[in-house]
């Protein structure tokens, strides 16, 4: 097991690495920018080191700069968290060319599954369903765009090869509007994730976000944990999250994880994985896979039991699964609201000190969040500054403690989305549960 790891990122995630490390015996190294010198995980950590001024580029994103701070401080491994370099294959490359190692999956698996093309390719390939498209990148000079768009049926969507965080989509209802579509997301790619590579899917009209999450090892174990519902999205950002999906069946369930988790064998995949689907009228369609640990792991954890990021740790130090299997079971019902700094009409961003805080507590109540009474929350990074998770043997109970938990949440100082969530818990539509990807938007008055 390593003796020393370096976390790699900030905020409620470096925490919740850094306690995952303190129950496994293994010390810590905070690294932060100048601008997070107060945060929590950076006051608790065994050493820390400062990587740079507030601007990411300069400093969570400064590779060279991570692996000093690895190297200064004798560590062994680097754990990047989500976000920032996360999914980054020149950095995990970088980590293991300099003798660390990356907890996390390869280089090559990294690449693979960042690329849309690639990984729709890749699931084909190993028995996952996927949504009908182009197979293939496609161009406004592409003589078959037309033919293609009208085999799959309008309304179609441009998605840029290299995108993400909902960037990079552009729907099309009518052959007229395609080939400009086609040409503008390209443009938007190049300057976006420099790469103008696109492709066409159908757009499914009603669809559910429901992912998968896996555990694969390098003993050739995989497992899958169940699914979580994430469509209540705005501007393709999860907001709340849920498990197991309403209406999702066991059937259903074990049919798309197995799936799930024997590409990871034939694959040979390493560490833990989501893979995302828009789930319409009973099917499953594959849309891509986030190679590193998700911000909506925790619900994942609560119905089942097993710590994520420790087995993480575990997988990448050469370490068996701790689970088969026939280990996993799903008990109860789990909600996850994400809170940010901003303003839940207007979303527009809120940083500031933070004048009083008070964390909910109670059965069945987990609250994931690096701030306290005092800190600043700073004007560089994601608005995002905690998460409040509730449990429940029904999920009837696990909402109602999560009304409770929302209405005994105290945040001064800064406006926070507490109303938005309480706004669509109230909601009968969200309480009816299965709720699609648009419901929110809908609501918000955005479509």
């Amino acid at each position: 097991m390593f003796e020393k790891i370096v976390i790699a990122n900030r905020g409620e995630i470096a925490l919740r690495i850094l306690r995952a490390c303190r129950e496994m015996g293994i010390k810590t190294v905070a690294v932060y920018s100048s601008a997070d010198r107060d945060l929590k995980h950076v006051r608790l950590a065994d050493e820390a080191v400062c990587i740079g001024p507030p601007p990411s580029v300069d400093s969570y994103l400064n590779v060279p700069a991570l692996i000093s701070a690895a190297e200064v401080t004798d560590a062994m491994a680097i754990h990047p968290g989500y976000g920032f370099l996360s999914e980054n294959a020149d950095f995990a490359e970088r980590v293991e060319q300099s003798g660390f190692t990356f907890i996390g999956p390869s280089a090559d698996a990294i690449r693979t599954m960042g690329d849309k093309i690639t990984a729709i390719e890749t699931m084909k390939a190993a028995g996952i369903p996927c949504v009908p498209g182009s197979d293939g990148p496609i161009t406004e000079d592409d003589p078959n765009a037309t033919a293609i768009a009208q085999k799959i049926g309008y309304p179609i969507i441009i998605k840029a090869a290299g995108g993400g965080g909902g960037r990079g989509m552009r729907v099309v209802h009518s052959e007229a509007a395609l080939l400009n579509a086609i040409s503008l997301t390209r443009n938007e790619a190049r300057v976006a994730f420099n790469n103008d590579i696109v492709y066409m899917e159908k757009f499914l009209g009603d669809p559910r976000h429901i992912e998968i999450q896996i555990l694969s090892d390098s003993h050739g174990n995989a497992i899958h944990l169940g699914e979580r519902d994430c469509s209540m999205q705005r501007r393709h950002q999860k907001v709340v999250e849920e498990a197991p999906g309403p209406g999702i069946t066991e059937e259903q369930r074990a049919f798309i994880g197995e799936r799930c988790a024997e590409a990871c064998r034939k694959t040979k995949y390493l560490g833990a994985g989501t893979f995302e689907f828009l789930f319409e009228n009973g099917e499953f369609y594959f849309i891509e896979m986030n190679t590193r640990v998700q911000v909506e792991h925790p619900v994942t954890e609560m119905i089942t039991g097993v710590d994520i990021v420790k087995e993480q740790i575990r997988i990448a130090a050469g370490m068996e699964l701790s689970f088969k299997q026939e280990d996993i079971s799903i008990h109860g019902h789990s909600i996850e609201c994400r809170i940010n700094a901003e303003d839940a009409k207007t979303f527009m961003p809120s940083p500031g000190t933070i004048n009083n805080f008070h964390a909910p507590g109670g059965i069945g109540v987990r609250v994931d969040s690096h701030i306290y009474n005092g800190y600043r929350v700073p004007p560089n990074y994601d608005s995002m500054i905690g998460k409040i998770i509730t449990h429940g043997d029904t999920r009837e109970i696990a909402i109602a403690r999560m009304r409770g938990a929302l209405s005994e949440l105290v945040i001064d100082g800064i406006k926070t989305n507490v109303d938005l969530h309480l706004d669509i818990l109230n909601d009968s539509a969200f309480q009816a549960g299965g709720a699609n990807i648009h419901f929110l938007e809908k609501k918000l008055g955005l479509s």
